[in-house]
């Protein structure tokens, strides 16, 4: 049976009511706080429906008349805050506007991969697509890397390094595993932001921007600087033919501003997922050896064994679970495979890539890629990709791109970006 009250507004439930009063009792707890009256002589008790005519907000008497005066339009807006959370992952506000990149100097090609392994150029370029690598090789670092591509990106997006608020640093293979970002802060010029690193290997650039593009919809925050950098080629098992041809070093930057307006907004839709019951596919796995400390005590010293990798598994993952999130990040963004000008996956294997495009319904000649140049660069193969892309002119102010990341996690998502 319905409380008395149930028909006092418009109609409107009695559900919606009791929210109504509770919300409002809020409001007034907090006015009489700032103005130093009690607005409650005794809390609410916690009660079943069956009590629910028996609450009893002892309210300053305007409050009570205002109550009695709660529109039918407060009533709708109270039950649509109260309902399931069923807003769609679309136009943060935020939109892209600088790109930048880095690669080391030193390549390994194909026929240098002859003289390490037992491999030819034929081999790998049929499996994977990739035709040389760039590898750290000690006379630079992956913080000059992720530096380099900041700077270029804030060049290229015309904000000032003071103007930015957060950088993000996407990465597995930190100069420092308490963290890269705040360093790169300092080295780009950004004295004013805060800084911090996330860790999603191959879907860590992916994560990042939409990470960043929540800070700047927020309202606190104007522009953040997104950097994917890694250096897997320091933890590959260079015996290991199937994964040593695979892996290369780089590092790629986007600079994201806050946009006030929904139909400004560069981030169109977006979607991402884990599952770490498939962790096993693809790792990086801690391999502490036991040291004594002391004459009774043991812990372990702090080390990394090799990337494992089980190719087939990540290949049927990456096939099956790619289309579904760009899929759903496009109804997200309320469009469809026909509005999207580019397709950009992450850098990992040619053949993947194929078969994502030809699922999605996307031609090669729309998927924007640099595999053969650089290999898996981990969470810098989206950005570096772009970068070339853009500055090469093929991307364009406007052009709409469906991008994919994916990998260790197992991780995987999608953006819908309009660049520009």
């Amino acid at each position: 049976e319905e409380p008395p009250f149930a028909s006092t507004c418009c109609g409107a439930s009695w559900r919606m009511r009791l929210v109504a009063v509770v919300l409002i009792s809020c409001v007034q707890v907090s006015f009489a706080w700032n103005s130093g009256v009690t607005a409650f002589s005794r809390p609410l008790p916690t009660i079943s429906r069956g009590r629910i005519s028996e609450i009893r907000p002892v309210l300053p008497l305007t409050s009570a008349r205002h109550l009695g005066k709660l529109s039918c339009s407060m009533a709708e807006s109270v039950e649509a805050a109260t309902a399931p959370n069923k807003q769609k992952r679309n136009k943060l506000l935020a939109k892209p506007v600088g790109i930048g990149c880095a690669a080391p100097s030193a390549i390994i090609s194909n026929k240098d991969m002859e003289d390490i392994v037992d491999t030819s150029d034929e081999w790998i370029v049929t499996r994977t697509g990739i035709g040389s690598r760039h590898i750290l090789d000690g006379s630079e670092t992956l913080r000059d890397l992720q530096v380099r591509a900041g700077k270029q990106a804030l060049e290229d997006s015309g904000v000032a390094p003071e103007e930015i608020d957060l950088v993000l640093v996407a990465t597995s293979s930190p100069e420092d595993m308490f963290g890269d970002a705040p360093y790169v802060a300092a080295a780009v010029g950004a004295k004013h932001a805060f800084a911090f690193d996330l860790t999603a290997a191959c879907s860590g650039f992916l994560f990042g921007i939409v990470t960043a593009g929540q800070y700047l919809s927020s309202g606190g925050y104007r522009n953040a600087l997104v950097i994917g950098a890694d250096a897997l080629s320091r933890w590959v098992d260079w015996d290991d033919r199937n994964s040593c041809v695979l892996f290369g070093d780089g590092a790629g930057a986007m600079v994201l501003s806050a946009v006030d307006d929904p139909e400004q907004s560069g981030l169109l839709g977006f979607q991402m997922h884990s599952d770490g019951s498939g962790y096993q596919c693809l790792k990086l796995p801690y391999a502490g050896e036991t040291q004594e400390v002391g004459p009774k005590h043991k812990t372990l010293k702090g080390s990394y064994d090799p990337i494992s990798m089980t190719g087939k598994d990540v290949y049927k993952f990456a096939t099956r679970e790619v289309p579904r999130v760009l899929e759903e990040a496009l109804a997200n963004a309320d469009l469809k495979a026909e509005d999207v000008d580019w397709l950009l996956l992450h850098q990992a294997n040619i053949r993947i890539m194929e078969v994502v495009a030809q699922r999605f319904g996307i031609p090669m000649d729309k998927v924007l890629r640099n595999l053969d140049k650089y290999g898996n660069t981990s969470a810098a193969s989206i950005p570096l990709a772009l970068a070339e892309a853009i500055q090469s002119g093929k991307v364009k102010k406007g052009d709409i791109i469906a991008t994919a990341g994916f990998g260790a996690g197992l991780s995987w998502g999608a953006t819908v970006m309009r660049w520009g």
